[in-house]
Parts: structure tokens; C-alpha cells; sequence
């Protein structure tokens, strides 16, 4: 029987109750499909770093890179400077374990959930691929005079040939993977930002080797028009940095918002951690009000990524079916109880692995 060694991080705010019903959902999976996980449980996060004064240690980091995967409920408490948290955790699983990919995908279930007039689940069903470990979010903050009328601000936007070309080959092949459209958009700002011409060139060059994969190419001002516009236009969108992480939380609003956004941090043939989108929302945490359904389906993406394809597929549908069956008549929180709508997907599951 497979086993395979999977991190838990809860966080903080609603982090740990999403997780805990995303574990729910794991444990059925695994009863129904015949596989195991180790589970690891680490306390990082504020109440942890304000008892310690420890935010992640690097032999932390270094075990969950040994791992198959690792779940990350939330991270950030206002208890706590902005983005102490973020950095050590976040931001140093990503670069330390090169977790290069952040893959978004953006599915729309029923059309009820989605803001944009006549859009259905046939108009949005499209991926992003963000570069995960360059651009402005790598670079040292620089500040000069700074609490004066004169201060000065700085960070730079970096790109290396080497982080380009692999994100932009993965997408590639993901978009012959998806063997949908075929298409892969390039989404970046090189008309103004001349930097990322190396993102222009490496798309054109990478894409030789790709024939049967249309290239498309869009400027991300335009594009955030395009894609509340003509969603059902995009297959797979390959993205700088920061441009990406822009254009997903857009993008996540088109499938219903937040609760049900799920995102994953990848090595191909490495170590993933997989997460909802969601922030830690400290004024719903301990109240059993949050949505975990964008847990379930980051879930859903750390089977695939071990290889439990059936089991991802399962626990997507699982969602699926209780988004469309009516039983959820909202995504925000408060709306349905936490451990409900945890049930709900573990009865649903239950019925598909029959």
C-alpha cells in the first residue's frame, strides 16, 4: 500500500480548522483509494512565534523538502510586524525548496457562484502558471532617509534565463497535458517593463519545440479586461512573479471567490506545498465559520501530485457535486459551518467511490 510523508502547517487564524477539514476529506480519500500518509504536524506560525520567538527554522524547512508534500492552512496575524511570518514561512518554503511553480487552476463549478453574467462552467476552466521564486518578492527592500519628506524606496524586479525557460517549459507542457485548447498565453508588462523581454524571447524560443501548442501573448493591463471579458478564451497562462499573483486573485473571484480558490507550490518531480488562497482572516478564527472547501481542493492537487489520480479526481468531483447540488447556496464565510461543509464533501466522496 503507497505511503507517502505529507507536512501539516495550520498557521494561522482560520488556518488550522480549514486544514483540519481538509485532513477529513484526506482521511476518506485514503480509506476509499487504498493508500496511507505520514503526517507531520508543525506549530509554526504567530501563537508559536510569540511563545518562541521562533518563526521556521531551516531543519524544518529541510524535512518538509524530504517529504511528498505539505499542506499550509494560512499564515499572518496582526499580532505580528507584516510579513515577518510571510517571509520566514511563505516565502522560504518557495525559495529554499525552489518550489518554481505556483499553479492556480480556475474552475468554475455552477454558474450561481460566478459575478459575471452568462459565464458558466463552460466559459472558465483555465490555468495559471506563476513563477514562484524571482521578481520583486526575491529582491531586498532599500530605503533611504527613510520617515522624511525625501525618502526614497527601492526593490528590484529580477529574472534569470534559468527561472524563466523552466516555468515557461512546464507551462508548455502542461497546456499539451491539459490537451484542451492548446494554447498558452504569456502574460507580462514588456512594453513598458523592458527587463522582462528575456520573458518574451524565452516564450518564443521555448515554444519552437512546441508546435502544436498555439502561443498567444498579452500585456497584464489588457489582460485583466480580457479575462473578465472572454474568459472561455485561455487554456494556460504562463506569468512573472508578481503579475501572476495579481491576475490569479482576479481570476479567483471568476470561480466564486476566495473559499473555493486552491493553489499549489511545486518542484516538478520534487516536493509541493498546497494551500487555499485564502488569507488567515483572524475575525472568523475558532468560530467553525470559515469555508474550507479551497482546502479540499488544494487536497485534490497534493493526490495528483503524489500520483493518487484517481483520488484527486474524486475529491474534485466530490466538491463539484455539493456546489451543484444546491446544499452550498454560498461560498462566503459564516454562511455554512466549517465542519458542515466538511461532511458534505466526505458524504459526497463516499457516494463517488462506491
Amino acid at each position: 500500500m503507497p505511503n507517502y510523508s505529507i507536512g501539516i502547517i495550520g498557521g494561522d487564524g482560520i488556518g488550522p480548522e480549514v486544514v483540519r477539514e481538509g485532513m477529513r476529506v484526506l482521511d476518506a480519500a485514503e480509506a476509499i483509494y487504498g493508500f496511507k500518509t505520514h503526517r507531520t504536524i508543525y506549530p509554526f506560525g504567530a501563537d508559536h512565534f510569540l511563545k518562541t520567538g521562533e518563526t521556521m527554522p531551516q531543519s524544518a524547512i529541510a524535512e518538509i523538502g524530504k517529504m511528498h508534500a505539505a499542506v499550509l492552512g494560512a499564515i499572518g496575524d496582526p499580532r505580528v510586524e507584516t510579513g515577518k511570518l510571510e517571509f520566514a514561512i511563505i516565502a522560504g518554503l518557495r525559495f529554499q525548496l525552489e518550489l518554481y511553480v505556483n499553479l492556480r487552476p480556475i474552475k468554475l463549478y455552477d454558474s450561481r457562484f460566478c459575478p459575471l453574467k452568462e459565464k458558466g462552467p463552460e466559459h472558465i476552466d483555465y490555468v495559471v502558471v506563476r513563477e514562484n521564486t524571482e521578481d520583486a518578492y526575491c529582491a531586498s527592500p532599500f530605503f533611504f532617509k527613510k520617515g522624511t519628506p525625501d525618502e526614497v524606496a527601492q526593490q528590484s524586479m529580477i529574472y534569470t534565463r534559468k527561472g524563466t525557460e523552466r516555468v515557461i517549459r512546464y507551462a508548455y507542457e502542461l497546456a499539451r497535458k491539459r490537451g484542451k485548447k492548446r494554447k498558452l498565453t504569456l502574460c507580462d508588462k514588456a512594453n513598458a517593463v523592458r527587463a522582462q523581454d528575456l520573458w518574451t524571447r524565452t516564450f518564443a524560443e521555448v515554444g519552437k519545440e512546441y508546435p502544436d501548442i498555439a502561443q498567444d501573448h498579452g500585456y497584464v493591463d489588457a489582460m485583466t479586461m480580457w479575462l473578465i471579458k472572454n474568459p472561455e478564451f485561455y487554456d494556460v497562462i504562463v506569468a512573472p512573479n508578481l503579475f501572476g499573483d495579481i491576475i490569479t486573485d482576479l481570476s479567483a473571484m471568476l470561480q466564486g471567490g476566495m473559499g473555493i480558490a486552491a493553489g499549489g507550490n511545486i518542484h516538478p518531480g520534487g516536493p509541493g506545498v498546497f494551500e487555499p488562497i485564502h488569507g488567515s482572516a483572524p475575525k472568523y478564527a475558532g468560530q467553525n465559520k470559515a469555508n474550507p472547501l479551497a482546502t479540499v481542493l488544494a487536497i485534490s492537487m497534493l493526490l495528483d501530485h503524489v500520483g493518487q489520480g484517481e483520488a484527486s479526481k474524486a475529491v474534485e468531483e466530490a466538491v463539484a457535486r455539493c456546489l451543484r447540488s444546491g446544499k452550498v447556496t454560498s461560498l462566503q464565510a459564516g454562511v455554512h459551518k466549517t465542519d458542515e461543509l466538511g461532511k458534505l464533501v466526505v458524504d459526497e466522496l463516499k457516494t463517488i467511490g462506491r
